[in-house]
């Protein structure tokens, strides 16, 4: 079991992408996200979310929530300094967590 001292260890924040790139060497289909949390600033995350989202243009401007208290972990060529949420699906397809309504940027989850 977690203690819940261990769980507010974990940073969950909102984010918005502002950036998504094609990822050709990753092992799995990924985008590699460019996504601002506001105080936090700019950081750069790896997901394997292309399944529901195949086009970029449509999640720029989207608000995510990810761990953002993680080391950096290279993934292929590229750095990920934070982990996006979401559910994974019975086919391994995932959803995107995201706040119902617009919030700030950095803003942490509780």
């Amino acid at each position: 079991m977690l203690t819940w001292e261990e769980f507010e260890k974990v940073e969950m924040r909102v984010g918005t992408i502002l950036e998504v790139h094609d990822f050709p060497k990753a092992k799995n289909p990924a985008w590699q996200l460019t996504i601002d949390f506001g105080e936090l600033g700019i950081k750069k995350s790896s997901a394997q979310i292309t399944q529901l989202y195949p086009a970029k243009e449509e999640l720029v401007g989207k608000q995510v929530i990810a761990v953002v208290n993680f080391p950096p972990k290279q993934i292929a060529n590229f750095i990920s300094e934070c982990l996006v949420l979401g559910v994974v699906g019975e086919g391994k397809e995932v959803t995107l967590l995201q706040p119902e309504r617009p919030v700030e940027n950095g803003l942490r989850i509780a």
